[in-house]
């Protein structure tokens, strides 16, 4: 597959030199830095929020900041993470009624902002199907949301072969994302069920060679 993105999460990053921990995944070879908004509602953690966004930005003007937003009712916070410099919001379908998806998914987009739905482990494909022509991006989930470093769901698997089919049928040019338990050994199912876009956070940070670690999420 030859549009293979990898997005390492920076919620497995070392926070005292997270700007050095950036620099070296996209020297290494990463298109997108992951970024992991939980609130402690949605979720059962809370990790970080606008200002690391902010910071993230100013200091790679240049970077995708692939940014997922684990909250509840995340119209409140999508005209403030488009602003501090996301590339791209993902928020979940889970977190709110359909009509207030659909108008965060509205208002991110008039803000120049890439779009993306996730659904977690126990939500249907067809969750998604009222907005799969609107979106950049689809993330399924293979972990329950809300901590880093769970085991691989490999029974996510079928669902995300499904929104492959789904996708290709009403918006071919959309992402497919996974994220949770990506390693060198998940890597060539998830590419193989139909996804594109890894996400993978201990897997990559604290390793050696980043670079080899991505190499290897690619099956290189």
């Amino acid at each position: 597959m030859s549009n293979i993105k990898i997005a390492p999460s920076i919620l497995a990053a070392d926070f005292t030199r997270l700007g050095e921990e950036i620099g070296a995944v996209l020297k290494g070879g990463a298109e997108y830095i992951h970024v992991d908004v939980m609130d402690g509602r949605f979720v059962p953690n809370i990790s970080i929020g606008v200002p690391v966004v902010q910071s993230i930005r100013k200091s790679f003007p240049d970077a995708f900041l692939d940014v997922h937003l684990m909250i509840d009712k995340p119209i409140r916070y999508v005209e403030t993470f488009c602003r501090a410099g996301a590339s791209h919001l993902t928020f979940h379908v889970e977190a709110d009624a359909p009509e207030n998806i659909t108008a965060a998914l509205e208002k991110t987009r008039a803000m120049g902002v890439r779009t993306g739905l996730s659904v977690k482990p126990g939500t249907a494909a067809a969750a998604l199907e009222p907005w799969l022509e609107a979106l950049d991006m689809v993330l399924v989930m293979t972990v329950e949301p809300g901590f880093g470093g769970q085991k691989f769901m490999a029974d996510m698997m079928p669902k995300v072969t499904q929104l492959r089919r789904m996708l290709d049928g009403a918006n071919p040019g959309c992402d497919l994302e996974v994220d949770g338990g990506v390693d060198a050994h998940t890597a060539p199912i998830v590419l193989e069920a139909g996804a594109n876009v890894l996400v993978a956070g201990s897997a990559v940070f604290g390793r050696e060679d980043y670079a080899a670690v991505i190499r290897s999420l690619r099956g290189r």
